[in-house]
This record gives structure tokens, sequence and C-alpha cells, in this order.
């Protein structure tokens, strides 16, 4: 074993920030990046938008010559398969096979993101699909164009998203979602019915309040349909599985590092500033599952929210002031028939909802509990959305956000 100094498990978004935030606080030793992708670390985001509908390939996070620059160095192909916080080691293996290997770290940070759920019974039927890497993404490519229908199961952003792009690919698009709208159990029912209305608009059939019993495949193997819980065979030449996500940590055990429980998110179990149970291991990004200031434990998947993380785990890493992360207010998009939907806060799906702008395309919808404004939604709306962050810093009476829409 040889001293590798911050050993990252996971090449994505947040190892990068957190890299280029220890070289930007002075860290002078090694920093080394172990991804199961073969690729440098890329932004997902893209991957149900612009890569699917063939605009973009891969979006690299940073230019190759990055990590040179940087003395960054990249270990790709490779997975972490076990965590030894007392030898301070991890032992890795490559995706292709061979010998494992061990890399002792000074710091180790756990940064490996999510995987897919599957559905069952499904594994063995080609074009069936889950998206979440680069590779996944370009095989769901290829069979587009031969595809003239499809099913998406799981109308959450993800698969709002890919009904999206795969309809503008000429695929007429069956959307299933077991919930009463699209996006209920992200932004209530009400602005899930302003999201229906902008699918069906487009020509996807929108089946909510339904659910799947089975994905039926041909004797070839091929899946032919998906067989709704009321009976019903949806045709499908394509069937787009988008059901949630699960945090990797399977390579967790044995380690003694905690894991959080379910009903909080699940995930690495993480204090205010990211650090684990384990003496110099941290966790960040969608894996982890932080206390925030409150002592609230949270596992929060959003881009902004993982880039926020890396800069405090650098600080605490690099020497800083180990500052837990601030309050700031969540953000997250999708992109869907060439509208952006933004949402600000923490919106619940039993929080009032106030829609103070809607014409037929575009909205803007207010959040409150108690009489407090707890988030904003729009669709087409960015101005108006992002000028609402200031009010969601500090409690805001709702009546004092809507009055100016009621004059």
């Amino acid at each position: 074993m040889s001293a590798a100094g911050v050993v990252v498990v996971g090449a994505g978004l947040g190892a990068v920030r957190l890299a280029e935030n220890l070289r930007a606080n002075g860290y002078e030793s090694p920093i080394t990046l172990i991804g199961a992708e073969p690729y440098a670390p890329y932004d997902r985001p893209p991957l149900s938008k612009t890569v699917l509908l063939g605009k973009d390939e891969r979006v690299d996070l940073k230019p190759a010559e990055f990590y040179g620059d940087s003395s960054i160095t990249l270990r790709l192909g490779r997975r972490v398969t076990a965590v030894d916080p007392k030898a301070k080691a991890v032992t890795v293996q490559s995706t292709g096979g061979g010998d494992a290997v061990q890399i002792a770290y000074d710091q180790l940070v756990l940064a490996t993101g999510l995987t897919s759920r599957k559905f069952p019974g499904a594994e063995k039927l080609t074009g069936v699909h889950t998206l979440r890497t680069f590779d996944d993404a370009v095989v769901l490519r290829a069979e587009i164009d031969a595809a003239r229908t499809a099913v998406v199961i799981g109308a959450g952003f993800i698969g709002c998203e890919v009904a999206a792009s795969l309809t503008a690919r000429g695929v007429q698009v069956t959307l299933v979602e077991p919930a009463p709208t699209p996006l209920a159990l992200a932004l209530g029912a009400q602005i899930g019915a302003l999201v229906t209305r902008m699918h069906t608009a487009n020509g996807v059939d929108v089946r909510a309040g339904i659910g799947v019993d089975e994905i039926v495949g041909d004797p070839s193997g091929a899946v032919r349909a998906v067989r709704l819980s009321d009976g019903t065979d949806v045709p499908a030449d394509i069937v787009v599985v988008g059901i949630g996500s699960i945090p990797v940590t399977d390579y967790l055990t044995g380690s003694g590092i905690e894991l959080a429980a379910r009903e909080v998110g699940g995930g690495i179990a993480c204090g205010p500033d990211g650090s684990t149970g384990a003496a110099d291991v941290y966790a960040l990004g969608d894996v982890a599952n932080w206390r925030d200031e409150s002592g609230a434990a949270r596992r929060v998947e959003h881009w902004n929210h993982t880039v926020d993380q890396a800069a405090v785990v650098a600080a605490a890493i690099a020497g800083g002031p180990r500052a837990p992360i601030k309050a700031a207010v969540p953000y997250f998009w999708s992109d869907q028939f060439g509208v952006k939907i933004q949402v600000l806060g923490r919106p619940r799906p039993d929080d009032d909802v106030h829609v103070v702008s809607d014409d037929g395309a575009r909205f803007l919808a207010y959040y409150s509990r108690d009489g407090i404004l707890t988030a904003v939604a729009g669709a087409g709306k960015a101005g108006a959305v992002m000028k609402s962050r200031a009010k969601l810093q500090t409690p805001t009476p709702i009546d004092e956000v809507l009055s100016p829409h009621q004059s």
C-alpha cells in the first residue's frame, strides 16, 4: 500500500468539485478519484435531455488537461469493493477483472451516488432500460429510431424528461404513474396536473393513478407490452423504468461505517460537515445523508446541494473552518418540451398551493405551510422564480408574497 492523500470513491460531480475546492484551499497532497465507469467525470442532467435527443455526446465536467494540471489522479473502470477504516485503506477491483489491490488514504470521501431500481422480473428482456449512466443513454438512444411505441414507468423528473425526449424523437409515449399525477410526490397533485397538461398537449398518453403488474416479452425475449394493474396491455417497443434510485453502499459492508435509516432517506449517515463515524472518512452527494443545522437528517438528490457539500468537506479536510453547510435554499430544475420547470425551496405534497399565473403553457405557483412561504415552482418563469430566493431564506408570510399578484 502507498499513501494517496485524499481518495474519493466515485468520480462524478461531487468528486470533481471536492478536488477543485481542495486545490483552491491550498491542499497539496495527492488526490485520487476512483470511478467504476471508464469515463472522466461527466454531467448527468443532460443524459435524459440533449444526449438522448442526439444533440450532445458525453458532457465532461472538466477538460482533460484539468486533471494533469491540478495533479489529480483518475483511476477509472475500477470499483471499490471494501473499506477498512482501521487500516485506512480501500480495496479496488478493475471492472474488467484482475487482481484486487489496496490503496491507502489519509482522508477518504465517499461519493458513490445512486443506482437505478430495476423492475422485478424484467431483467432478461431486451428493450427494457433504466437511465443513470452515459452508457445507459447511448444504448437507449440507439433503439429509438426503430421504435414506434414506448412506455415510461414512473413519472418523476427523469421519467417526465425521458417521455418528453422520446416524444421529440417521434415515438408514441405512454407515461405510467401510480400517483394521482406526474410529479405528485415532488410537487403535489395540483402542480402535477399542470405538468400532465403539458405532456398531453404534446401527445403523451398519461396514465396516472395506476400501477404496472408486468413487463411482457415475446417468445424471442424482446419486450412487447406493459401490463397495467387494470389488466390493460400497452404496446411497447421500448420500456424505460424510472421508479427511483438506491444509494450505492454495498462496498461498506463490514466497514463499521453507519448507514442512515430508510425513514430519513437511507444512504451514509453524516454529521453537518459530511463526516461519518469513522475517523477521516466523509461522504457527500446523492449517497450522503447529512444532518443540517437543526439536527434533522436529510439525503438530498440535487445538483446544487452536491456542489455546496463539496465545498464544506474540502474546507474540513484542508484545515479551513469546519462550518456546517449553510441553510441554502434548495434549487432544482427540469427541461421538458422546451420549457424549464424550476423549483426553489422544499415543497411538500400536502402544502397549500397558490397558482398566481397560468397561461395554459407557462405557470407560477407558491407553496405555503401554516401561513409561511415554503417554495416556489414555475414553468417558463425563470425571473419570477429566482426573485423568490430571498423570501425563502427567512420566514415570509404567504400573504406578503401573494399581495402583489392580487392587486
